[in-house]
This record gives C-alpha cells, structure tokens and sequence, in this order.
C-alpha cells in the first residue's frame, strides 16, 4: 500500500494511493493515523487536486554514510568496517515538489539519492529477525549536501543539516522487498546516478540494528540507507528527480535561498 501525506483546503490527512497512471490517482482518506490500526474511509480525491507532504513528519532522521563502495572510492574514502551514522534535524525535511534552498554559505551543493526507511512503531535494540517487524514502509530520499562546507568543516552537522536538505516523498510503500531495488536520480532529466540497492555494504537490517542499540526509534522516524556513485553538483534552477523501483519518482526545485 501507498500511504501519502497531503493537505487539502488547509486540512492535513493521510490517504491510500490508488491508480497506476499519475493524471489518475486518487487517494482514499484514511481514518486516524497510518502508524496504528486504520481504516478507509472510502472518501476520495483525486492526488492532483492537494499538495503532497514530507509522507513523515519524523522525530530523527538517521543517515548512514559511505555504505555503497562506489561513492566511497568516488570521495576518496575508504569503506567503513561498522556502519556509519549521522543525523539530519527534523527542519531539513522537505516534500514531493518543495524547493530546495541554495544554502548562501556553500559554493558545492551536491545531490545523493538514497532508500528511505521508514520506523513504523517505537523500539530500541532491535534483534536482526525483528527487523521487518518495526519497518512502516519505503520512501524516497535525496541527501542534499554543501560539499564543501563538509570538507572544510569536518563536523557534517551544517553541510548535511540545513533547511530543505532532506526532500522525502512522494509517499511510503508498506509492501516492498527493499533488498535488489534499482535507484537513479536525473537533473533536469539527464541521468546523473544509477545503482541496486544490493550493493549496499551493510544491509538494512545491519543498518537499523546498529543505531537500535544505542537509541530508542519512534514512529515516523527515519533511516537514510547511503548513495550509490554519481553525486554531483546541483545549480540554482536545476529540477532533480530521485526514482526508486516500487516506490516512484520525488522531483525538488532548486532555488536560491531568499
């Protein structure tokens, strides 16, 4: 299932994505929330007639770095042993057709595109066999990152924190097998990075039970699973587009931060 998050005459609900071709999609209106037992209320609006949301408003995003060897030897840097954590503060996250800000202090803003994973109920030390148990679904996600803030400055907190460094969307797909997905991202439709989501290193399982250990997961937080090869420059007025089989398509605008 589909699940979206979008706003309608100033309200804000979720709803089950129905329909394949995208002038014909239609959300039915659910009742409650998507994280606890739901119902459809049978009540429909087409998806062109409201604005998409972030599908998840999470407490965290925790991000795992250099997890596909690609990008790792594209950066110069060596593959790491253990997974490689850091976080993005829930004010980066943007939605499905949200602009993107050129942050005034980078001169190198740099697109990844990454499998979003999406925590679906709280928990904490996670046992590898209950994995799946606390998983909500899948999204797509674009790692925007000043890549020259993060050379200089070490810290990643500022070169990967920013506002609307963090697009979510277009929705979150319960029902996926995440393990061999293709991921591609274009800019202004030309490709610019393509890879399997089977060339991770640590798997998503390694991932969630690596951070489980030292800190609790509620729902709606989310796992950024790392970047295949191909990151590259993002320019004010470039439209990126991250693509994930199974999931669909989330498009940002880049524009200079006003």
């Amino acid at each position: 299932m589909r699940i979206a998050r979008f706003s309608i005459d100033g309200n804000v609900a979720f709803g089950a994505v129905e329909g394949e071709k995208q002038d014909e999609l239609v959300l039915d209106i659910i009742k409650g929330i998507p994280f606890a037992d739901f119902e459809l209320s049978g009540t429909k609006v087409p998806v062109s007639k409201v604005r998409l949301l972030p599908p998840v408003l999470p407490n965290k995003v925790v991000a795992f770095g250099r997890n596909y060897a690609d990008h790792a030897k594209e950066m110069g840097n060596e593959v790491p042993d253990a997974p490689f954590a850091f976080f993005k503060p829930a004010t980066s996250v943007v939605g499905p057709g949200d602009e993107i800000q050129y942050p005034f202090f980078s001169q190198d803003v740099h697109h990844e595109a990454e499998l979003a994973v999406v925590i679906g109920r709280l928990c904490r030390e996670v046992p590898r066999e209950r994995v799946k148990d606390v998983i909500f679904g899948y999204t797509c996600a674009n790692d925007i990152t000043a890549r020259d803030v993060q050379k200089r400055e070490k810290q990643w907190a500022r070169a990967k924190g920013f506002d609307t460094s963090c697009p979510l969307g277009p929705w979150v797909e319960t029902e996926l097998d995440p393990h061999d997905l293709t991921i591609q991202l274009t800019v202004n439709g030309g490709q610019r990075q393509l890879g399997r989501t089977s060339e991770m290193i640590h798997s998503i399982e390694d991932l969630i039970v690596n951070i489980s250990e030292a800190m609790t997961l509620l729902p709606g937080d989310v796992i950024l699973t790392g970047t295949p090869a191909g990151v590259g420059p993002l320019h004010v007025g470039d439209e990126v587009a991250v693509t994930i089989e199974g999931i669909g398509t989330l498009t940002n605008k880049v524009v200079k931060r006003g």
